[in-house]
């Protein structure tokens, strides 16, 4: 897949096939592709965990309030950074990589917000993350139960686009 049709085909999807499997190499793309993304000053303040235990999801699911569709996938990458100066840029930098690597293996997934909910003390207890580490998101990953996603609108490039100035 190119780059182009990845970014366009990428949906959030929040209900996920209970029996789907994603294999260990396609995890290892996903994060292989998350690690390369772009970093200030090339710190790579990043660390992947991931959860495939049905337990573990299911626990995850009940404590993120946005998040609790992790429950019901077939995995869900967690991506903690050491809490650097960018931290926040350097961690949605290998979110963003993650989504698009999934669309690429045609994967479904859903980006589930960290660093400001109240819950990232609870998901990074349980995950046994040191302290100096924040939690930048939560990405559930498998098959949709549906065969349509709904494809949200979005405003087109006429409506967001300057030229020179706002």
């Amino acid at each position: 897949m190119q780059t182009q049709a990845a970014i366009k085909l990428r949906r959030s999807v929040r209900a996920f096939e209970p029996q789907a499997q994603i294999s260990k190499e396609d995890i290892k793309t996903l994060i292989d592709s998350a690690r390369l993304a772009p970093t200030a000053r090339n710190i790579q303040p990043w660390e992947f965990i991931v959860i495939t235990n049905k337990d573990m999801l299911e626990t995850i699911g009940g404590i993120a309030d946005n998040g609790r569709f992790i429950a019901d996938a077939s995995a869900c990458i967690a991506v903690f950074c050491k809490d650097t100066k960018y931290y926040l840029e350097d961690g949605c930098a290998a979110t963003e990589n993650l989504l698009l690597a999934a669309t690429d293996l045609g994967l479904d997934s859903c980006w589930v917000a960290g660093d400001k909910k109240p819950y990232c003390l609870r998901i990074k207890e349980l995950l046994g993350v040191p302290d100096d580490f924040k939690l930048v998101s939560m990405v559930a990953l498998g098959k949709s139960k549906s065969k349509e996603e709904a494809k949200p609108e979005k405003r087109p490039l006429r409506e967001v686009i300057h030229w020179e100035k706002f």
